[in-house]
């Protein structure tokens, strides 16, 4: 990879020879959208690093109920590919481009040198660590302690900043896959949010009011 793309596309990456290694290692991989990239039980051979576009990460149970986790934004990498190297254990999540992707797959025998050799790579791998530890902890109190109301208000939030865009198109079963509850359930908590004028509904669409995050918090 060209070391003024990852200059660009990764601009805290300020180590001349991690920027080097990362050049030399890595493989530019585009990823289209809706495409799986990482299922249950795979083992992982490459650490991905998001250039652009984004990637959904779900956990899912054995009857194959999905629970969304968190989004890879452009500059992010998964902790829990980063832990399943570590560990040589195979993959625990599911991982899908959500828009039409690039990353930068780096190997897994990398990774364990990388941490050794550069600090600013075990740094972004512990950042990553914090981060995705933090969501991972909100999650799990949405599940928890919050009602599937307010759940869904939250869902609606992350995903307007993810699409940057007032339009979510999706179905309601594929929200309810998400938030690992029922069909009937999201669309009736939708319809509840359309009777506020809050949202509009069409055809596997959402349209949502610019002040949406201010009127949930209220």
């Amino acid at each position: 990879m060209d070391i003024e793309v990852l200059k660009t596309n990764l601009p805290f990456i300020t180590d001349s020879r991690l920027r080097e290694a990362l050049a030399k290692e890595g493989k530019v991989m585009e990823i289209p959208k809706g495409k799986t990239i990482m299922e249950p039980g795979q083992f992982v051979k490459m650490v991905p690093i998001v250039l652009e576009g984004s990637i959904k990460v779900l956990r899912m149970d054995e009857e194959g109920r999905e629970l969304f986790l968190y989004y890879l934004e452009p500059g992010e990498t998964c902790a829990l590919s980063l832990t399943c190297c570590s560990a040589s254990k195979p993959s625990e999540i599911k991982a899908v481009a959500e828009e039409d992707t690039l990353i930068l797959a780096v190997p897994v025998h990398t990774h364990e040198q990388w941490s050794d050799e550069f600090k600013q790579w075990k740094d972004y791998v512990s950042t990553t660590y914090q981060s995705r530890f933090q969501e991972m902890l909100e999650t799990l109190d949405a599940v928890a302690f919050k009602r599937m109301d307010e759940r869904l208000m939250r869902y609606i939030v992350t995903k307007m900043k993810q699409a940057k865009a007032n339009e979510l198109h999706t179905t309601h079963q594929e929200i309810a896959s998400e938030l690992g509850t029922s069909r009937e359930v999201i669309s009736r908590l939708l319809k509840q949010l359309e009777k506020k004028k809050w949202i509009e509904l069409g055809r596997n669409v959402i349209y949502i009011r610019d002040d949406f995050e201010e009127l949930i918090s209220k």
